[in-house]
């Protein structure tokens, strides 16, 4: 349990069994009436944000979530197996929890796994990931110059828009958030 007045960006409530994220709060003191504060929460499940205002000072449900750094091993079925990089623990995390993260997952990538009651609730990758690309159209002679972009297909299956210039087989730097190409990575 916590008091409104002890919120802060990252922290997990319990509000009606669903777990949420405060994403942004404010605290208001009007000229007349109680103070309150304003949230903005994000569903840890569905990602979905909602505005929530709170009277200052009321009691809410605070949830324990434990991040931990993991490796990715393997795919299973329909369910992404994890190693927990301290106890070598194995942890399977359902694909439905993976989400959009799958897009970027490497074998042996790391990732971090926050758990709530020993289940998994969500994936946190890196900002950005490196990966290969395993199939473009060729580009063509004086592609450089006109700043357009063509599909290509990740190593994880993932297509993306990169440069004409880019080939199959170059690296390139991917940003987990949106899915946009950040850049060529040399060698």
């Amino acid at each position: 349990m916590a008091s409104t007045n002890d919120l802060k960006n990252g922290l997990v409530l319990n509000l009606d069994g669903q777990l949420w994220t405060v994403v942004e709060f404010q605290h208001v003191k009007p000229g007349k009436g109680g103070a309150f504060v304003r949230t903005k929460l994000k569903n840890v499940l569905s990602g979905k944000v909602v505005d929530k205002t709170f009277n200052a000072g009321v009691k809410v449900d605070t949830a324990t979530v434990d991040k931990r750094s993991m490796t990715f091993l393997y795919k299973d079925g329909n369910d992404f197996v994890f190693m927990d990089t301290e106890t070598f623990e194995q942890v399977t995390v359902p694909e439905a929890t993976v989400g959009e993260a799958a897009n970027f997952l490497l074998e042996n990538q790391e990732a971090v796994v926050a758990q709530h009651e020993a289940s998994p609730i969500y994936l946190e990758l890196p900002a950005s990931v490196e990966l290969v690309i395993t199939y473009t159209e060729p580009g063509l002679q004086g592609d450089r110059s006109t700043g357009g972009t063509k599909p290509a297909t990740l190593e994880t299956g993932y297509e993306i828009g990169v440069p004409l210039f880019l080939t199959t087989g170059e690296k390139v730097k991917v940003d987990t958030r949106t899915g946009a190409y950040l850049g060529r990575v040399n060698g």
